[in-house]
Order: structure tokens, then C-alpha cells, then sequence
């Protein structure tokens, strides 16, 4: 039993997550579209459910799975982490139920249990860097990175569970918590990640690793300039911040594209969701700078309300995100079903192409509605500068992307399944 807790069950766990996460969210998007918006409480349950039972598991098991290769300690290296997976889970429904609650020693010791997750990981990964006979390569500079900022962004939250924070510092208490998640360890991690994962789905050297090691400077650096911005209550510094963190995104964006174009290319399920995710990356950052700059006059000459906030943030939490996440999934799950039902590295490569090939099903459907239904919620939340809530404009809008997003998620759903149930032919 203690075998089965491989890193691939806290990926397939962590989209279970997303898959409640994303029901909750459509409810919580169409409610407020129908001028009828669930208690507070719903999104708390539903950012949380999302970014810890999803997100943070999914990065969790990806990082069990590549450190080790990376720093070439595989051999010694446990394959199964049951009490990792007990951490990770009982810490999101423990937060999840404090928030239901109202009970708020419940999400801090649940935070807690995240915490000692990843400081597990992050432990973990030391001693291996120690042992190790290579050096570490630029991906673990990023995670190391990221897990900081984790578990800056984490002790944030703790502090605000704790009511540490004064009524007039809690809004920038709470802009970090998020920032650091999102951005210091979500983001970081992601593209330490593409920095490898990308060449290697499109079979190719990445363009440029002297741009990824800038990129690796100058990401981090615009982190910390904002995190300053916060703790001023500065809008200047933020917008500086900002502009620091668009040059950032915009030479890994760069280097993405012109290692799919030196590639040839190629056209495939992965490399779709990559480039489309890169997209958003550098869409989301562009438009967090203009609300940023928006904000410095009152009223602000452009109104930003509830639904404009929502539409703003699912740029980055399903444009690029999410969507990473299908990408990568939808390259790593063939080969961990292949590697693990068929011993033999002979007979493996036919039982690979099906599964590829079932990948590969509905990829325009799948690509281009999860893109359209995420463009759809901008629209629609631009629609109601011009338009009534109630107005049929974006009623028809709201449900047209509501549907896209979920036919895009289902697609995706399904392809696991028959991933699943396709066995090997002995």
C-alpha cells in the first residue's frame, strides 16, 4: 500500500482538486453574472481548493519526480511518499473546513501541515543537493526560489489567520500572501520548469540558457520590488515593480517561442498549451500593470469592479496556470502509464504512440475552447462597461464561456480516463 503514493497519484489527486475547484468557480462566476453572488465564503473555498489541493499538490509531485533526475540521486531516493500526500491533503481540507467554519485555528494548523509539506521537500532536496555529484542546474535555482517564497507567502497567511496584522495593513498583508503564491512560487516554478520540459516535449535545445539565467535574475527581482511596494503602500513602486516583471516574462516568452520555432514548429497537445500559457503569462502581467496604473487616481478613469477582478485573475489562474498544467500533463501521463505497465523498454514503444495518440484526440476542441472560454470571461467583464449586469449581451457571453470552459476541462477530463482504461496488449 505504502508503494502506491508515487508522485503521479499527487498529480492525478491535485486535477481532482482543480476539477471541484472549477464546478465551485462556475457557480461562483454565474451567480454573480445572474446578480445573485455566493457568501464570501464560497471563494475562499474555491482559491483555496484550487491553488492547494490543486496547484501546490500538482507542483509537489512534479518536483518528488524531477529533483531527483536532476541532481542524478534517483537510485537512493524513496519512489512512494504517503505521508507527503497525507500532509498536502488533510492540510487543504482542514483549510477548507475552517473556512466553512468560520474557524480560524483550524486554517492555521491546516497551513501548517502545508508548511511542514513542502519543508519536507524543500529539506529533501538540500540533502540530495549535498550528496550530489553535479551540479545543481538552473531548474532547482527556480524551485529553490519558489519554495521560498512559498513558504513566505504561506508564514503571510499564518500571521493573517492569527490576526497579527493591524486594519489598515491587511489589505497589503493580503496582496503579499497572494503575490507570493502566485507569482514568486507558482510562476517560478513554472517557468524553471518550461526551461526543460519545453525542449524536451519538442525533442529540441532550448533556445537560449543564457536567457533563461536573466530571466531567472530579473523575475525574482521584480517580485521582491512589488513585495516593497506592498509593504510602502506605494503604487510608484509597484508600477516599477511591474515593468521590471513584464521585461522578465517577456524574455522567457522569447525564448519559448524561438525554441519552438528553431524546432520547426511542431503541433502537438503539450506544446499547444505551453506556448498558449506563455501567452497569458505575458497577458496577465500586462494587465496587472494597467490596473496598477489605473488605481493611481479615485475614482479610477477606468471602473474596475467584482467581475472585472475575476476575469483579470482567470487570465493568469486558467490562461496560464491551468493550462500549463493540461501540458504538462498531457506529456507525462503517457510515458509514467507506459514506464509503469510495460517493464520491457522493447514492447514499451507501441503502448507509448497509443497512448499519445489518445492524447492527442479533440486537441483543436480541447486547445481552442479552454483559449476562447478564457478570453470569453475579459470579454464579458469588458461587456459591462457598456452593458447592464442583466443586459442579454452578457448573459449570452457569460454562459457561451461558462460552457467553452467546461467543454475544454471535459475534453481534458475524458482523454485521462481513456488513458486509464487503455491496458497494454501482452
Amino acid at each position: 500500500m505504502r508503494e502506491s503514493f508515487r508522485p503521479t497519484l499527487f498529480l492525478l489527486t491535485g486535477l481532482l482538486w482543480l476539477l471541484v475547484a472549477f464546478v465551485l468557480g462556475l457557480a461562483l462566476w454565474l451567480s454573480t453574472i445572474l446578480g445573485h453572488p455566493l457568501p464570501q465564503a464560497f471563494r475562499l473555498l474555491h482559491v483555496h481548493g484550487a491553488l492547494v489541493g490543486g496547484v501546490a499538490q500538482i507542483i509537489l509531485g512534479a518536483m518528488l519526480a524531477f529533483i531527483p533526475p536532476l541532481l542524478m540521486t534517483g537510485k537512493d531516493r524513496p519512489d512512494s511518499h504517503p505521508v507527503l500526500f497525507g500532509m498536502i491533503n488533510a492540510g487543504t481540507i482542514g483549510m477548507l473546513t475552517g473556512f466553512a467554519l468560520g474557524y480560524s485555528m483550524l486554517i492555521g494548523g491546516a497551513g501548517l501541515l502545508v508548511i511542514a509539506a513542502f519543508l519536507s521537500l524543500l529539506r529533501g532536496a538540500l540533502r540530495q543537493a549535498r550528496t550530489s555529484l553535479v551540479s545543481p542546474p538552473l531548474n532547482l535555482w527556480f524551485y529553490g526560489t519558489a519554495l521560498l517564497a512559498l513558504l513566505g507567502g504561506l508564514g503571510v497567511g499564518e500571521a493573517m489567520t492569527a490576526q497579527l496584522f493591524t486594519h489598515q495593513s491587511i489589505g497589503q498583508a493580503r496582496l503579499a500572501h497572494i503575490h507570493l503564491n502566485l507569482l514568486g512560487f507558482v510562476t517560478l516554478t513554472i517557468v524553471g520548469t518550461m526551461h526543460n520540459l519545453f525542449p524536451t516535449v519538442l525533442n529540441a535545445r532550448l533556445h537560449s540558457p543564457r536567457l533563461a539565467q536573466l530571466t531567472f535574475f530579473v523575475m525574482p527581482s521584480g517580485i521582491a520590488v512589488l513585495l516593497v511596494g506592498f509593504m510602502l503602500g506605494n503604487l510608484r513602486v509597484d508600477i516599477v515593480a511591474g515593468m521590471i516583471l513584464m521585461i522578465g516574462v517577456l524574455l522567457y516568452g522569447y525564448n519559448i517561442v524561438r525554441t519552438w520555432v528553431n524546432a520547426g514548429r511542431p503541433r502537438s497537445a503539450p506544446s499547444d498549451h505551453f506556448l498558449l500559457a506563455t501567452f497569458f503569462l505575458v497577458l496577465a502581467v500586462l494587465t496587472g500593470l494597467l490596473v496598477t496604473i489605473n488605481s493611481q487616481w479615485s475614482p479610477p478613469p477606468v471602473p474596475f469592479g467584482t467581475l472585472h477582478l475575476m476575469a483579470y485573475t482567470h487570465l493568469a489562474m486558467i490562461g496560464f496556470i491551468f493550462q500549463t498544467i493540461l501540458g504538462a500533463l498531457s506529456h507525462l501521463l503517457p510515458i509514467t502509464l507506459a514506464v509503469s505497465r510495460v517493464p520491457s523498454n522493447k514492447k514499451r514503444g507501441p503502448y507509448l504512440a497509443e497512448l499519445t495518440k489518445i492524447v492527442e484526440y479533440w486537441r483543436p476542441i480541447q486547445v481552442g475552447s479552454l483559449n476562447l472560454g478564457t478570453i470569453g470571461l475579459a470579454l464579458v467583464a469588458a461587456l459591462v462597461w457598456q452593458f447592464h449586469l442583466e443586459s442579454l449581451a452578457v448573459q449570452i457571453g457569460a454562459w457561451i464561456c461558462s460552457g467553452l470552459l467546461l467543454l475544454g476541462f471535459g475534453t481534458f477530463a475524458g482523454k485521462v480516463c481513456l488513458l486509464y482504461a487503455r491496458r497494454p496488449t501482452l
